[in-house]
């Protein structure tokens, strides 16, 4: 029973280890089948790998050759273009090579030629002395005199053209001297009125009063006119009432005597007392304002020119040309002026600029006072200057700016030019407009006569007149022939100063519209 049992362990045994070791072998089996195709899967992963890199590997170079060969391709063309720029120049600089041979021939041919003609030359006039010398012996036997004599004979003879050509010379740079000096005279004359623009016109004899109500009339003129009768013997003046509304007109030629009636006028109507004591009272009361105002503008006229030192009596004299006027042209306005334009021209020529404003602010002081005392207003303005002080300069150019002495000094003549400018300044005086209008309008008519002209312009005051011709009728030749005869027309027709300068001009238009 044991032995049975014995037997069937170990039988069990042998089974259970025959069994583990079948199962072992199987498990071994499978583990060398998974690591077999592990290694053949590595191998084929590891070849895919390769190829890709290589492929990879070969499309770099290929890429590489690609932009080698565009940058060896640029190279090429860029030594091709330098190439083609190098033959060009070696071709030009044959070309050079090949005129520099032609020209420095040609300057060989030249030099053998003129070498020739210079042995020609002096070989000419090597006979050409030869023959001066036989004919100077000739004429010295025929003419029996020496070379001294004959020589001292042509000396006089030069000497004589040449004192002729001389004075010849003399006259004409004296002529061109002239010109000269007067066309300095015109641009310093013309830059000084330019520089001094004043702006005063002519002035009237009548001043007007506004009155606040017609009824204000009646007592102007008051019961039988008495207030008007007493009012134009205090003042001197001529009251018009007439029947324009609302104004009462001052009339006199005694700008100081108007000014005192206007400004007394009008105290009374602000004022509305009017009678005979108190319109005596209201113009002696204006009469010393008047006098304060005429000191006032005195000295203001003294400031503005900037001089001092001024004796009392003269500014007051200033101040009174005020109310003087010279053909409607106000006297102090025009003394300013002339000072001004005086003083810019005498700085121009290096003067006392200081002194020649002074003679010119006091030309006219004479006007202040020439019905006071005997004589023309430069006679009497020269003893006025003399008696309060000032130097000779001042009192010799109010006594000459008229020419009425011969000027002595330069001053004079500066002070006269300027005189002149101011008054014939267009709108200054009233009858020098007049002319100046006419003389305008005689251009310009005398201008549109030619044929082919259609307008006609007179500018800068008359000194140049612009001619527009019509481009049908006129050509280019016939507007200068035109502008030379219109220059000759002028000079011998019309009376002006100065020059005038003619403009023609001729001009084409056409015009379309595009619809």
């Amino acid at each position: 029973m044991l032995t049975e049992v014995a037997i069937g362990a170990t039988l069990a045994l042998i089974v259970g280890a025959f069994i583990g070791y079948f199962i072992d072998r199987i498990r071994r089996g499978s583990a060398y089948q998974s690591y077999q195709q592990i290694l053949k899967q590595a191998e084929l992963d590891a070849e895919n790998l390769l190829k890709s890199q290589k492929l990879e590997a070969k499309e770099e170079l290929l890429k590489r050759r690609e932009s080698l060969e565009e940058e060896v391709n640029k190279q090429r063309e860029e030594l091709w273009a330098v190439e083609k720029k190098l033959s060009k120049r070696e071709n030009a600089l044959e070309d050079q090579q090949a005129d520099f041979l032609k020209k420095e021939s040609m300057i060989q041919a030249t030099q053998s030629k003129l070498a020739s003609r210079t042995k020609a030359v002096e070989a000419r006039e090597q006979e050409l002395e030869r023959a001066l010398k036989k004919q100077q012996e000739e004429l010295f036997k025929i003419s029996g005199l020496d070379r001294e004599t004959a020589s001292q004979m042509l000396l006089d003879r030069l000497e004589n053209d040449l004192k002729n050509e001389t004075g010849a010379l003399i006259m004409k740079y004296q002529s061109e001297l002239k010109q000269s000096c007067d066309k300095l005279a015109r641009e310093t004359i013309g830059m000084a009125v330019q520089r001094f623009a004043s702006g005063h016109v002519a002035e009237t004899t009548v001043s007007t009063v506004e009155l606040p109500e017609e009824e204000m009339k009646g007592r102007i003129i008051g019961r039988e006119g008495r207030n008007i009768r007493a009012f134009e013997k205090a003042t001197g003046v001529d009251v018009i009432v007439d029947d324009t509304p609302g104004v009462v007109v001052v009339s006199a030629f005694d700008n100081v005597r108007r000014q005192i009636g206007k400004m007394s006028l009008q105290k009374l109507v602000n004022d509305g007392r009017i009678h005979p004591a108190r319109i005596e009272e209201v113009v002696e009361e204006t009469q010393k304002e008047l006098e304060e105002y005429i000191l006032t503008m005195g000295q203001n006229a003294c400031q503005e020119v900037n001089i001092s030192g001024v004796h009392p009596k003269l500014v007051d004299l200033l101040g009174r040309l005020h109310f003087r006027t010279s053909y409607s042209q106000n006297v102090l306005r025009h003394s300013i002026e002339v000072s001004a334009l005086t003083g810019i021209m005498a700085e121009q020529l290096g003067l006392d600029g200081t002194l020649a404003r002074r003679c010119g602010l006091f030309h006219d002081i004479g006007k202040a006072a020439d019905h006071e005392m005997e004589g023309g207003h430069p006679a009497v303005g020269a003893q006025l200057l003399k008696r309060y002080g000032e130097c000779q300069e001042v009192v010799h150019a109010a006594a000459g700016h008229h020419d009425d002495i011969r000027p002595d000094y330069i001053y004079t003549v500066l002070v006269a030019a300027a005189d002149a400018c101011s008054a014939s300044r267009p709108g200054a005086r009233r009858d020098t407009l007049e002319k100046y209008v006419r003389r305008l309008e005689e251009l310009e008519t005398l201008v549109c006569g030619f044929p082919g002209v259609d307008h006609t312009y007179a500018i800068q005051a008359g000194r140049e007149v612009r001619v527009i011709v019509d481009s049908d009728q006129v050509n280019d030749r016939e507007a200068a022939k035109m502008c030379k005869d219109i220059a000759k027309a002028i000079e011998e027709t019309l009376t002006y100063p100065g020059e005038i300068r003619v403009t023609v001009m001729r001009e084409s238009r056409t015009v379309e519209y595009a619809r």
